[in-house]
């Protein structure tokens, strides 16, 4: 398997080819054994999908740390591709709790990467002020930097997906994380085509654009790509229509007594042929 500096190496590659990145996003060993061997070249964990797999609802408070990082570290040892991990925001709300979330991905799970949120978990107060935000980017960023390797640290801007529509403040947001260090800046809930060129005509580094989300415009690889986005990631997309399959197996059976959903599903062998064991999990 490659060691954790060649993995680091590669993922930071990956976000200067001309190509668009597109990362997967496992929530266990077993959905991180499939996407490796269906062939993306790099893959993050999702807060969503951990918290939908636990039976919890995905919040701020509802996994701990540990739980993550077990979690992520689980999901690395799966593969030889890169991991990175959704972070959340840091499990704590100082600028020390991000950077000490960075030193521990990095040092306990193996990543090569994670992202820090300016979300605060309070829904009084969903989002942390502007000044906090970017020292909490400025810790993480300062303790990525300070690895024997590159971690990519994206820097999230949750305005969106917290009933907050505001392009101006969140574009301030993201020119301001990128100047404190963040390596890829990310919108998550931005969907329209015109906002998500602007946010990418206003900064340097990176943009990661969230796809998959119910009712948002369903934009292609191209398309982001010709808006100057460079990382597309599914969130918790795959989490989601999986549950949503299980929901519909069990309402025919419950409802109608019949099962005709088990005629599309992968047979027993197909699927063991994707798991793989872990050594066969190299690129």
């Amino acid at each position: 398997m490659p060691t954790q500096t060649e993995k680091a190496l590669w993922f930071q590659a990956l976000h200067q080819r001309p190509e668009i990145l597109v990362v997967a996003n496992p929530w266990d060993v077993g959905t991180a054994r499939i996407l490796t061997s269906l062939g993306f070249s790099a893959l993050s964990t999702t807060s969503a999908g951990l918290a939908n797999s636990l039976g919890r609802r995905d919040r701020t408070e509802s996994v701990s740390r540990k739980e993550a990082l077990d979690n992520a570290r689980s999901i690395v040892e799966a593969t030889s591709l890169p991991v990175a991990a959704d972070l959340e925001n840091g499990y704590g709300h100082s600028p020390e709790a991000a950077a000490e979330t960075i030193r521990l991905a990095a040092e306990t799970a193996g990543l090569v990467g994670g992202s820090i949120e300016d979300s605060t978990g309070n829904r009084e107060h969903p989002i942390y002020d502007f000044d906090h935000a970017v020292e909490r980017i400025a810790a993480a960023a300062a303790a990525a930097r300070a690895l024997p390797f590159p971690f990519m640290l994206v820097a999230r801007s949750e305005n969106y997906l917290h009933s907050r529509p505001d392009l101006g403040d969140t574009i301030r947001r993201l020119q301001a994380f990128e100047a404190v260090g963040a390596d890829v800046l990310f919108a998550p809930g931005v969907t329209r085509a015109e906002d998500i060129q602007s946010i990418c005509a206003s900064v340097s580094k990176p943009v990661n654009v969230l796809v998959g989300l119910k009712g948002a415009p369903a934009l292609s690889v191209s398309e982001l790509a010709a808006l100057g986005v460079r990382r597309i990631s599914l969130g918790a997309a795959f989490s989601r229509a999986a549950l949503t399959a299980v929901i519909r197996g069990a309402r025919e059976a419950l409802d109608q007594g019949t099962f005709s959903f088990a005629a599309e599903a992968l047979s027993g062998s197909e699927l063991a042929s994707l798991f793989g064991a872990p050594e066969d999990m190299r690129r």
